[in-house]
C-alpha cells in the first residue's frame, strides 16, 4: 500500500456498529471484488469492495469476512478468510498477506485460508436464523457484469432456499454516511493532495497546452504524494467545459478559453472531489468573469444550506432557486420563465443547470447514504454548481467537500483558492515563478528570455504564439 498505515481501531469500532444493528442470531458475509479481465490476458488493477475495507481494511482479493455477533462458540462471531499464499503465485504477483499481517491490519482475531470457508460457512447458517449478503445497491449503478458478491448470493439461496434472507446494503449506507474523526482527517488528507495538484498545474496552464498535459501534472503530485486519482478526470477547455462527464483530455487549451478541472486525489481509498474553472490565458472575461461569480455565490449558499435535518432533495431544490435568480441576473433566462410561473417538468434553468447541485461523499467518489432521509451531521457532502452556455463555448462549475456538523458545516478544500482574483494570482505568481526559474537554469534574465522568444505567460510573444497554435489547428 502507498499510505500510512492505519491503526485497526478504526475496522473494529466499524464492525462494532455494524453488530449492533443486525437482528438478534443473524450471520452477515462481505466478499472482495474480482479482478477484471481486460483483453488477452491482460486484467485491471484491483479495486477494492468498499464494504470489505470498511470493514476491515483489507484490500486483498479473494478475501471474506464473516460476522455472526451471536454464534455459540466465541471465536466464530468475527472471521476473516484469505487468499493462502504459494511460491508460485508471489513469484508473479508478490506478497500475499499473512495471517498475522491481516489480524494486524482488520483487528480482526480469528484468520483462516479461503479453503476453510465452506465448511464453516455451512456449520454457522445452520445455527442462523438470519442471513444479511451483500450486493451493489447505489442506485446510480448500472450493472452489466455479474459480481462476486452477487455469485455468492445466487450460489448462497440455491443452497439454503428456506433461509430468511436481508439486505446488508441498506445497513452498510446508513453507516457509511456519517464518518468518524480518523475517516475525516483521511479525506483531508486527499483533499491535500488535490490541492498540491491544483497549485501545480496554475503554473502550467497557458495558450498551447494540451489538456492532456494539465492531467499528467496532478498524476505526477498524486503519485509522489502516495495518492491516485479518485475517478477519471475531466480537463476540459473550451466547449468541453459543457460536456458533464468529459473525460477524452485530447484538446488543445486556446487563448480566450476557460479550463474546466474537475479532479480529486484518492487516499488510503477515501476520496476527495475538486472543481476548478480557470482562464487559459490568466485572466476571465468580463463575460466569464459573472457567470463565475454568480456560481460561486450558489456555492457559498449551497454549502451553508446543507444542514442537519434537511431532505437532500430539498437542499437541492434551494440551490436551483438560488440557481434561477442567478441565471436571470446573467440575462439566461426571463423572470417569467421562473419555476413560479412554469411547470416543475422541465424548469427553464435545466438548459443551463441540469445536475445535482452535490452528493454524499467517502470510499466511493459517489458514496452510499439513504438519501430518501435527512442529511445527518458527519455526512461528507461535495457542493458543485455550474452554469453551462453552450451557445457561448464555455461553461463553469465550481466544487468544494463539506463536512456537514450542527455548529456550522466545515469546508474541507477552504485553503484551495476558489475567488477568481486568487486564482488569476495564483496562476501569474506560478508562472513567473516557473519563468525566473527556467532563466537561471539557462543562464539568461527573464527579461533577456523574452527576447530570445521563450514564452512569458503573458507578454506578446506568448500572444504571437497563441495566434500561430490556433492557425496550425
Amino acid at each position: 500500500m502507498r499510505y500510512a498505515p492505519i491503526d485497526s481501531k478504526l475496522f473494529t469500532d466499524h464492525r462494532n456498529k455494524l453488530k449492533k444493528l443486525l437482528l438478534p442470531n443473524s450471520l452477515a458475509v462481505v466478499n472482495s471484488n474480482d479482478i477484471l479481465p481486460t483483453n488477452a490476458d491482460g486484467v485491471l488493477l484491483l479495486r477494492p469492495n468498499s464494504d470489505l475495507f470498511y470493514l476491515t481494511g483489507i484490500e486483498q482479493e479473494e478475501t471474506i469476512l464473516l460476522i455472526y455477533p451471536d454464534a455459540h462458540e466465541e471465536n466464530q462471531r468475527e472471521i476473516l478468510f484469505l487468499r493462502e499464499p504459494n511460491p508460485l503465485a508471489e513469484t508473479w504477483e508478490g506478497h500475499k498477506l499473512t495471517k498475522e499481517e491481516a489480524r494486524k491490519i482488520s483487528g480482526i482475531k480469528r484468520v483462516e485460508w479461503l479453503s476453510e470457508f465452506h465448511g464453516l460457512f455451512h456449520r454457522l447458517m445452520c445455527e442462523c436464523d438470519h442471513a444479511c449478503l451483500n450486493t451493489n445497491e447505489h442506485k446510480r449503478a448500472n450493472i452489466v457484469v455479474e459480481t462476486r458478491e452477487a455469485r455468492f448470493v445466487r450460489e448462497v439461496q440455491a443452497a439454503y432456499p428456506l433461509h430468511d434472507y436481508h439486505r446488508l446494503a441498506r445497513i452498510m449506507h446508513r453507516l457509511r454516511a456519517v464518518k468518524s474523526e480518523p475517516e475525516v482527517a483521511l479525506i483531508r488528507k486527499a483533499c491535500s493532495i488535490t490541492e498540491a495538484g491544483f497549485r501545480r498545474v496554475c503554473g502550467l496552464v497557458r495558450p498551447g497546452v494540451n489538456e492532456y498535459e494539465v492531467e499528467a501534472e496532478f498524476a505526477h503530485e498524486f503519485l509522489r504524494r502516495g495518492g491516485q486519482f479518485a475517478y477519471n478526470p475531466i480537463i476540459a477547455s473550451g466547449k468541453n467545459s459543457c460536456v458533464l462527464h468529459y473525460v477524452e483530455n485530447s484538446d488543445v487549451c486556446r487563448d480566450g478559453d476557460v479550463l474546466l478541472m474537475d479532479v480529486g486525489a484518492g487516499y488510503a481509498n477515501y476520496n476527495s472531489d475538486l472543481t476548478r474553472t480557470i482562464a487559459v490565458n490568466g485572466r476571465f472575461s468580463p463575460r466569464q468573469r459573472r457567470v463565475y461569480d454568480a456560481v460561486l455565490r450558489v456555492l457559498r449558499e449551497t454549502s451553508k444550506a446543507a444542514k442537519p435535518g434537511k431532505l437532500p432533495k430539498d437542499w437541492q431544490k434551494e440551490a436551483e432557486a438560488l440557481m434561477e435568480k442567478e441565471l436571470v441576473d446573467l440575462g439566461l433566462i426571463k423572470s417569467s420563465e421562473t419555476r413560479k410561473s412554469k411547470s416543475e417538468e422541465n424548469p427553464a434553468f435545466k438548459k443551463y443547470f441540469m445536475h445535482g447541485v452535490g452528493h454524499p461523499l467517502g470510499l466511493d467518489v459517489h458514496d452510499v447514504a439513504i438519501t430518501t432521509e435527512p442529511i445527518q451531521a458527519g455526512w461528507i457532502l461535495t457542493v458543485e454548481p455550474g452554469i453551462y452556455i453552450k451557445d457561448e463555448g464555455f461553461g463553469i462549475r465550481l466544487e468544494n467537500d463539506i463536512l456537514v456538523q450542527k455548529g456550522g458545516n466545515v469546508d474541507l478544500m477552504a485553503s484551495i483558492p476558489i475567488e477568481a482574483e486568487d486564482i488569476q494570482e495564483l496562476m501569474s505568481k506560478s508562472k513567473a515563478s516557473s519563468r525566473s526559474a527556467s532563466s537561471k537554469s539557462r543562464g539568461v534574465t527573464p527579461r533577456a528570455a523574452n527576447r530570445n522568444g521563450i514564452r512569458s505567460g503573458n507578454g506578446a510573444v506568448e500572444g504571437r504564439q497563441s495566434r500561430r497554435t490556433k492557425m496550425s489547428l
